[in-house]
């Protein structure tokens, strides 16, 4: 495989390109035939350096997604032991701004990401990421766990997490989905492996090391993005906006945004309340109890994957995502009949599993509906806002509705919440697919007549 040039040699070589496209446009002759121009367009779909992409996306997605899924753990301990004084709905709020601002900065890293700041997201991203981290393992009160869990997390996940996932559209492109499921597999990984670590630990160490043990496993993980993580095609030269205006006159973008609002208000929901439903209603011993998040982001490795393939091979992600909303819905309104052991884990390794289908598709979906690749990180950033401020009130909502979590008019309440949001985030994609096929079939039909 051809060496990838670095920044120097791309912008020499598109200035080079830039000159002899301006003498071809006087002549019609380039002035330089023996030296072709060069192909950036072509991407490689394999290889060496773009399966190292795929490695360190799989590391980021590890430290932002992978956080963000084993909050659970986090919001169970903080609710009896940390912060006891403080209500459900309150402390969810710490992983929910943790959610937000990981897919709602996108609406900022996406543009500086088209315009070549790459490498400066990734380092500073995953600097605030581990430093948050560290810093919550120190921390005693609310708001002191809210700026360090919520907020510094928060903004390192922001500055890395759409980059990450957005250059991998730089090496692939028939396997686009199946690279960006593998690297999304980092997160499932990471919420069974933490929470196993977290609970281990907090007894025998206390809750500031083992919160400093997870720290140093993402400071080792941030090394290998650190060593290869480059973007293969140079920046635009064209200043990008926050918002892409061509996108909000285009229907498809705008109907799939807003499924993708819609699911993610209601997706983590079970994430988040899985572990602490199954201690209320004595579902388990409280030494397994924990492990319920476990088992529902393990199962969720497969569903990352096996929707990329599928996506890939039916060049439909629109339908796969709505096929996976539609399932995680329909497991939703099953959870509210559980009320023995074998059920909750059933549930948990099915929602595990098909929930796991709706994160992969998201991005996969905005590169299906994006023709110019110079706007997939702003059109990217743009979806990952909307579906940020999904995260950011769908969690703290069911928190309200719950309340104590005493009356089970309250735990109906909050799963039906949850199973609704899926339900409508599922209609429309699914609508978005439809108008898209029906459109390709309208186009392809004067050609077979």
């Amino acid at each position: 495989m051809a060496e990838i040039p670095d920044d120097k040699q791309r912008g020499a070589a598109f200035d080079a390109l830039a000159e002899e496209s301006t003498a071809m446009g006087a002549t019609g002759v380039i002035s330089n035939p023996n030296r072709p121009p060069p192909d950036f367009s072509t991407r490689p779909d394999g290889g060496l350096t773009a399966w190292l992409q795929v490695l360190s996306c799989w590391c980021v997605v590890f430290c932002t997604f992978g956080l963000v899924n084993c909050f659970g753990v986090y919001q169970t301990y903080y609710e009896q032991v940390l912060l006891p004084s403080s209500t459900s709905s309150a402390i969810s709020w710490i992983g929910s701004i943790q959610g937000c601002m990981l897919l709602a900065g996108g609406l900022f890293s996406g543009p500086l990401f088209d315009m070549g700041y790459f490498r400066h997201l990734v380092c500073s991203g995953l600097f605030f990421i581990v430093l948050g981290q560290f810093m919550t393992s120190l921390c005693t009160e609310f708001w002191q766990v809210f700026l360090a869990q919520g907020v510094c997390i928060g903004v390192g996940c922001a500055l890395v997490f759409l980059p990450s996932t957005a250059v991998l559209s730089q090496y692939f492109s028939k396997r686009v989905a199946l690279a960006t499921g593998i690297g999304s597999s980092g997160s499932p990984i990471a919420g069974t492996v933490l929470p196993i670590v977290f609970n281990q630990l907090v007894d025998e160490i206390g809750f500031g090391w083992a919160t400093r043990v997870i720290a140093f496993i993402l400071l080792a993980l941030a090394i290998v993005p650190l060593l290869f993580f480059k973007t293969r095609l140079p920046p635009s030269k064209h200043r990008r906006s926050l918002i892409d205006t061509s996108a909000l006159t285009d229907v498809d973008f705008m109907t799939f945004v807003a499924g993708g609002f819609f699911c993610f208000m209601g997706l983590y929901i079970p994430f988040f309340y899985i572990e602490l439903f199954t201690v209320k209603h004595g579902l388990s011993s409280a030494s397994f109890a924990p492990y319920m998040l476990t088992i529902m982001n393990a199962s969720s490795v497969l569903g990352r994957v096996i929707p990329g393939l599928l996506c890939d091979l039916t060049g439909t992600p629109c339908f796969v995502m709505a096929a996976c909303a539609g399932v995680s819905c329909i497991l939703g309104f099953g959870w509210l009949g559980i009320r023995d052991f074998a059920g909750i884990v059933v549930f948990a390794v099915l929602y595990g599993a098909f929930s796991g289908g709706v994160v992969v598709c998201q991005p996969t979906g905005i590169f299906s509906l994006t023709s110019d690749h110079s706007r997939v990180g702003t059109r990217l950033g743009m979806s990952c806002f909307v579906a940020g401020i999904a995260v950011l009130i769908g969690t703290p909502i069911g928190g309200a509705i719950l309340g104590g979590g005493e009356s089970e008019d309250r735990w109906n309440g909050l799963i039906g919440f949850g199973a609704v949001s899926l339900l409508i985030g599922a209609c429309l994609t699914f609508t978005t697919g439809m108008v898209v096929l029906l459109r390709l079939r309208r186009k392809m039909r004067p050609d077979t007549v």
